[in-house]
């Protein structure tokens, strides 16, 4: 039960992996991290015509790159209309337009089979009618605040829809995806594999600059991007207090009414979401801010409060009654304002992460800056925290 959902799908099954680092070895750059985030930085790297070293702790995407909601949504992770205020409204409006053209790209990339361009739904509050008055008058607010998203984006010319239908009332945002998020990194790396050099199962001992240390090996690098979001400031602590690692939890469910979910599907202001594959199976995760203070860890273990909360929001979801077939949890990076961080850690080492649960889409934007700042010395647009 605790096993990853994604998983048992048969091409995530297949894959053969790749060895663990066993020598000392010399690149241009060396990436710590094969999820999104690094694999991004591998590709563009390997564009710049640059030798490169990959590592990786466990498997490829054994961390939160393969262990997430597979939501590929636009924007930053909190509401672009949030963002325009919190931030400015030109970077939140610039980091939308990127994230756009990044789920273009990666759709054309792996194709139709890992990535489902079929739009996103953000409703208020979650499926059916509210169980309590609390949980109505929280719906209420969110309604409003989903008014608000939809005139910031119809003011700024971005796609988005009013949805009110059998799943809720909120927003359908119809630039946003979805995909199994061990397949796109599975199938990224086996791209990449035959140009760059990359190692499973090699843990980072110790970052220095020009220097990446692991059991079995070294490797000497002229830049190092360190693209890991959960316990990026335990590889790199002088990132403490501005990363901050959280878990999210998730389920999969055995087989439902087919069809019940048309696209990714958030509620309550984000916090709970699902997706359901061709199947029937719904992937649902959240609960986070019930249990807060206990989720502020890196402990990448289900606990059975979160997976209880889980499980009734995916009968939600379902609209029925579901049986659980898979348990997991992951580690991410969450800063205070929403901005993901893209600075340079230390001499010759850069780092990128803190996505706040959205990382399949800002995150390669934020590894290919990092590597703009490190080979280049171009500063992090206003998106991100440098």
């Amino acid at each position: 039960m605790t096993e990853v959902g994604w998983d048992a799908d048969p091409e995530v099954a297949r894959w053969q992996g790749l060895p663990a680092l066993s020598e000392n070895l010399r690149a241009d750059v060396c990436v710590v991290g094969l999820g999104g985030s690094g694999l991004a930085a591998i590709g563009e790297v390997l564009r710049r015509g640059l030798s490169v070293v990959g590592v990786d702790a466990g498997r490829v995407a054994a961390g939160a790159a393969g262990r997430n909601g597979g939501f590929l949504l636009a924007g930053p992770a909190i509401g672009i209309h949030q963002a325009g205020a919190r931030w400015d409204s030109e970077a939140a409006l610039e980091l939308y337009r990127q994230t756009v053209i990044e789920i273009t790209d990666l759709a054309g990339l792996l194709g139709p089979e890992v990535v489902r361009q079929v739009g996103s739904l953000r409703i208020a509050g979650l499926p059916g009618d509210p169980v309590d008055e609390a949980e109505e008058a929280d719906r209420q607010v969110e309604l409003a605040d989903c008014e608000r998203q939809y005139d910031f984006m119809r003011q700024h010319g971005i796609k988005v829809e009013r949805y009110d239908g059998e799943l809720g009332t909120g927003l359908f945002l119809p630039e946003d995806a979805a995909m199994n998020p061990a397949r796109r990194a599975l199938g990224l790396a086996a791209r990449y594999a035959g140009d760059a050099r990359l190692f499973e199962n090699s843990p980072v001992t110790a970052i220095s600059e020009g220097r990446v240390q692991t059991p079995g090996g070294a490797v000497s690098a002229g830049l190092v991007v360190v693209a890991v979001d959960g316990r990026l400031e335990v590889l790199l602590p002088e990132l403490a207090g501005r990363v901050r690692t959280a878990r999210l939890q998730m389920l999969a469910t055995e087989p439902v009414r087919p069809g019940r979910l048309p696209c990714p599907i958030y509620g309550r202001w984000g916090y709970d979401y699902a997706q359901q594959d061709a199947a029937g199976r719904v992937f649902a995760g959240g609960g986070r801010d019930q249990f807060t203070e206990q989720e502020w860890t890196a402990q990448a273990v289900p606990t059975e409060g979160v997976q209880a909360w889980i499980e009734r929001v995916a009968a939600r979801f379902a609209g029925d009654p579901v049986v659980v077939s898979h348990r997991w949890a992951a580690s991410v990076g969450y800063t205070e304002d929403g901005r993901p961080v893209v600075t340079e850690a230390r001499p010759g080492v850069v780092a990128c992460g803190g996505y706040n649960g959205t990382g399949n889409v800002v995150g390669p934007i934020a590894a290919r800056a990092a590597v703009a700042l490190g080979l280049d010395g171009t500063a992090p647009a206003a998106c991100f925290s440098s």
